[in-house]
C-alpha cells in the first residue's frame, strides 16, 4: 500500500506547493499558472484535447506499425547474412543519431503542405525505428548456441533455423524493443508536428503551439498533461503486453 500510495503523495505534495507559491508570489498566469487554472482549462477544453490526443495517437502507431515492419523484416534479413549485416548497421545507427528536426523540413516539402500528417508518421516512424530493429536484431543472434549445434547436427536448413529457434529465442526482446519505440513514436509524432508547424495535423503539438501564441499558459499545460496521460497509458499497455507474451515464451 506505501509503494502504491508514495508517487501520488509526492505528486500532491509539489501540486501544493506549487499552487501556495504562485499564489502568495503573484505570479502572473501567463507565465506560470496554478495548478488549480490548469485543472479547469483541462475540464474546459477535455473534448477538444481527447481529439487532438485521438490523432497524435493515430499518428504515432501508424508510424509504430510502419517502423515494426520494415525493422523486423529488415533485421530478419541482416540475421541471414553477416556481410548485410556489416553493411547495413552503420546506416541503421546513422539514421538514428540524425536529429529529427534536421531532416523534417524536407519530409514536409516531400509530403506536400496540405498533407502535414503523412510528413510526422514518416518521421515519427523513423524516430521508432532503431529500438525495433536493434532489439530483433540482437534477439535473434541471443539463441542458444548448443541448440544452433544440435539444429545444424539435424541439417536443419537457414529458414527452419530462423522460424523454430531464433524467432522464439528473440520474442523477449522484440517486445522489449516495441515498448520502447512506442514511446519514442509519440514523442516523434509530436516533434515532427512541432516542426510541421501547420494546423492541418491537428495534434497536441498543435493546441500547444495554438494556446503558447496566445499566452493561454494553462491551455499549454492541459496539452501538456493530456500528452503525458496518453503516453503512461501507451506505456502501460505495452507493459501489460511485454507480461503476455514472456508468460508464453516463458511456457514455450
Amino acid at each position: 500500500m506505501t509503494r502504491f500510495l508514495a508517487p501520488f503523495v509526492l505528486i500532491g505534495a509539489i501540486l501544493a506547493v506549487w499552487e501556495a507559491a504562485t499564489r502568495l508570489m503573484s505570479v502572473p498566469t501567463y507565465i506560470l499558472p496554478p495548478p488549480s487554472a490548469i485543472f479547469v482549462a483541462f475540464v474546459t477544453n477535455a473534448l477538444l484535447l481527447m481529439v487532438s490526443a485521438w490523432r497524435t495517437l493515430e499518428m504515432a502507431l501508424l508510424a509504430l506499425i510502419a517502423a515494426a515492419l520494415f525493422a523486423g523484416v529488415l533485421a530478419l534479413t541482416v540475421s541471414l547474412s553477416a556481410t548485410l549485416d556489416r553493411a547495413i548497421r552503420p546506416l541503421a545507427v546513422t539514421l538514428q543519431v540524425t536529429p529529427v528536426v534536421a531532416i523534417a523540413p524536407l519530409f514536409v516539402i516531400w509530403a506536400g503542405v496540405e498533407h502535414p500528417e503523412r510528413a510526422i508518421v514518416a518521421l515519427a516512424a523513423i524516430v521508432a525505428f532503431f529500438p525495433i530493429f536493434s532489439g530483433t536484431a540482437r534477439g535473434l543472434a541471443s539463441a542458444d548456441p548448443d541448440l544452433e549445434r544440435l539444429f545444424d547436427l539435424y541439417g536443419a536448413r537457414p529458414l527452419q533455423k530462423l522460424a523454430r529457434l531464433r524467432l522464439p529465442s528473440a520474442v523477449p526482446f522484440i517486445v522489449e524493443g516495441c515498448k520502447v519505440a512506442s514511446g519514442l513514436a509519440i514523442i516523434g509524432a509530436v516533434v515532427a508536428e512541432f516542426v510541421a508547424g501547420s494546423g492541418g495535423a491537428q495534434g497536441l503539438a498543435w493546441r500547444i503551439l495554438e494556446a503558447g501564441n496566445r499566452l493561454e499558459t494553462a491551455k499549454m499545460f492541459a496539452a501538456i498533461l493530456a500528452l503525458a496521460l496518453m503516453a503512461a497509458g501507451v506505456h502501460l499497455l505495452f507493459q501489460w503486453l511485454e507480461r503476455r507474451a514472456l508468460v508464453w515464451w516463458r511456457g514455450r
